[in-house]
């Protein structure tokens, strides 16, 4: 093959990926970073443990996907998530499989994995030009000729892959550049807006639960209309403006036809029991304590520090003694803790998202390879594109089978 001049723009999962890969196949590659240093996101992914990808099947990948993964069925194929286990296994780093399908490096360190994708892009000799802004992308006649930097450097090239990730997590870099260079080249952006984002709420007791993390719950998300949106089991937490965690994040997703507003989360505390059988447990534990005040009698029911707010919202008195609670009363009491009911009215910032959803047009990119169908020369991988998944690896899965795929072709 004729060896080529290929820049790639962008030193997250898919640059890197993209980088490798078409060094690897005897090109000359640049990878251009504007920080001072790769893999900045990558870094705090996971909480620093970097959840690489998902064990899921590809049909599963694609289903976890509601932002357009039909677009990725060439990419996943060519690099599923199996050969994405294989690459990190052999450049030194075992790996290991947690609830939901979640994949880790067995070392729990995301710093690792970054280790191990620089020593994959060393080995391929690639070019690594940090703290290296890009100002724009230079073309004649349809197709890609080079890049321009801020400081006034031009880069030629036969390829250039962008690579600049979304406007999610604004401190590693990812600030949104990329669609305008994008825009600039003809190609449209979708509506970008927060996906994976932590939701604001407006019940003013929720602030009083900031820091409270509640496991083995059930979720349930409602319109204005009642009907059900989503429903998920797992772990949220509770934060000074509203509520976060896993089931929160990927439940925003769902959420995003809706702007976030007029939608009702409903809380089941007790998931394992029907509301007869926990009925039937509030009433021993009643039983137990009937001497005692009402507010001393839920310790082995609640976390401590949600007992205040549940005796709140059930209006029943606090001081008054157990065995005195009326059968309706407890009704209410084991009704709140079944449905305990949060007003969702907006979502955080795309700042504080985890992704991007939106981007650059699907149909003005060809799936099989990732270049561009505007311009010859130029591809695109990762959180750039208009594609977006749920939590739990499958969006750093889109991230390392895009880049492959841009690397193979580009």
């Amino acid at each position: 093959m004729n060896t080529k001049n290929v820049i790639v723009v962008g030193g997250g999962p898919a640059g890197i990926m993209a980088a490798g890969i078409a060094a690897h196949r005897g090109n000359k590659v640049i990878l251009l970073e504007k920080n001072d240093r790769l893999g900045k996101k990558l870094l705090i992914s996971g909480k620093g443990r970097c959840n690489i990808t998902n064990d899921a099947d590809i049909e599963g990948l694609i289903e976890n996907t509601p932002g357009n993964g039909n677009f990725l069925y060439s990419a996943f194929y060519t690099f599923s998530n199996q050969d994405l286990i294989s690459f990190i296994n052999e450049l030194g780093l075992e790996t290991k499989v947690e609830r939901g399908g979640r994949v880790f490096p067995v070392s729990d360190s995301a710093r690792d994995v970054v280790s191990a994708l620089m020593r994959f892009l060393n080995k391929n000799n690639v070019k690594i030009m940090t703290g290296s802004p890009v100002r724009n992308i230079i073309y004649q006649n349809d197709k890609v000729s080079g890049v321009g930097l801020t400081d006034g450097t031009v880069l030629e090239a036969d390829s250039v892959v962008l690579a600049v990730g979304g406007m999610s997590y604004p401190g590693t870099g990812s600030t949104g550049d990329g669609y305008e260079m994008a825009k600039k080249l003809g190609h449209t952006i979708t509506p970008l807006k927060p996906s994976l984002v932590p939701l604001v709420t407006e019940d003013e007791w929720v602030k009083d639960l900031q820091g409270l993390s509640l496991k083995n719950i059930s979720v349930s998300f409602k319109n204005n209309r009642g009907k059900e949106i989503y429903s998920d089991f797992g772990e949220m937490i509770f934060t000074h403006f509203g509520v976060s965690g896993p089931v929160i994040l990927s439940a925003s997703r769902h959420l995003l036809a809706y702007d976030f507003k007029d939608i009702t989360l409903s809380v089941d505390l007790k998931p394992a029991l029907s509301e007869e059988k926990l009925d039937e447990r509030v009433q021993r534990d009643f039983e137990k304590y009937s001497r005692k005040q009402y507010k001393n009698s839920l310790d082995e029911l609640l976390p401590q520090k949600l007992i205040p707010v549940v005796i709140e919202l059930s209006a029943i008195d606090p001081y008054k003694p157990v065995h005195q609670i009326t059968k309706e009363e407890r009704k209410r009491l084991v009704a709140l803790l079944k449905r305990l009911e949060v007003t969702i009215v907006a979502a955080r910032s795309i700042k504080e998202a985890i992704v991007t959803a939106g981007g650059i047009k699907t149909n003005e990119i060809n799936p099989s390879t990732m270049e561009s169908r505007k311009i010859k020369g130029l591809y695109f991988a990762g959180e750039i594109i208009d594609v977006d998944a749920y939590t739990g690896g499958f969006n750093l899965t889109i991230a390392f089978s895009t880049g492959y795929l841009a690397g193979m072709n580009c």
